[in-house]
């Protein structure tokens, strides 16, 4: 099981950045008259309220789907550690159960999970096969072209640069080049499945839509910005493709003197 990244520890370290700047000896240049520092908006306890929805909200705790009992116990474990008091339990002893209890509720969890995904999938893709102007792939994804482009369309090999948006079926936009303000580019080789796929179905100056299922997407272990299991939606403009440069001719190697 692998854990998210803590947004706490940038938090921390920008906190302790600044105390320690301001703990800095003062140069003997005069120094500018401080501005008057904002007024706090809230209040220590709320303060440490956000830690712990930090830490709770970053880790992978709710796949465990904790009872309130289990919650409270985890609370009382928290507080343990903040007192400094020695752990409850043998944690040698404990490991082998904490595995078993972890793996168990995590598997079940995403069983859950994955069959409400199948079922929001279904009906997804069955509803958008019988729209207008979608083709759908024996792998699963599925395009409608916007706008047709012109000459050529992009191999699995070539590098292309596109302008994009990608949203999740609810209309969530989870990465978009236009915000950004520049095009992205990359081979086609190194994108998802569904992805590198769904682009060479567009030539150059053309505008697709593309309908990516979640094993051709990022499945169960996606970003931070896109939930498990998700169906990717991406609005591309092709705008323009590279194929592989190919490789240098080896240097001749010369031949061996003929023997005396």
């Amino acid at each position: 099981m692998k854990l998210k990244h803590l947004l706490i520890l940038p938090a921390l370290a920008i906190a302790l950045a600044a105390g320690l700047h301001a703990q800095e000896p003062a140069t003997a240049a005069p120094a500018a008259a401080p501005e008057a520092a904002p007024a706090p908006q809230f209040t220590d306890a709320q303060v440490f309220e956000m830690l712990g929805w930090y830490v709770a909200s970053n880790m992978p705790v709710n796949e465990l789907e904790p009872s309130p009992e289990l919650v409270e116990a985890m609370i009382k474990g928290t507080r343990s550690g903040f007192e400094g008091k020695p752990a409850p339990y043998d944690q040698e002893k404990i490991q082998a159960d904490m595995q078993r209890v972890i793996m168990t509720r995590q598997m079940a969890y995403q069983a859950k999970a994955k069959a409400k995904a199948d079922e929001t999938a279904a009906k997804f893709f069955g509803d958008l096969k019988a729209k207008a102007g979608v083709v759908a792939l024996p792998s699963g994804v599925m395009y409608e072209v916007v706008k047709p482009g012109e000459g050529a369309y992009p191999t699995a090999t070539d590098t292309v640069k596109i302008n994009y948006a990608g949203t999740l079926v609810d209309g969530t936009e989870f990465d978009s080049s236009y915000k950004r303000g520049e095009p992205a580019e990359f081979s086609l080789a190194g994108v998802i499945p569904g992805m590198a796929e769904g682009l060479q179905k567009i030539n150059k100056g053309g505008k697709i839509k593309i309908y990516i299922p979640s094993e051709l997407g990022y499945g169960e272990r996606p970003p931070p910005s896109i939930p498990p299991y998700a169906i990717l939606v991406f609005e591309v403009e092709l705008l323009e493709i590279t194929p592989p440069q190919a490789p240098e001719p080896a240097a001749a190697v010369p031949a061996a003197p003929a023997a005396q």
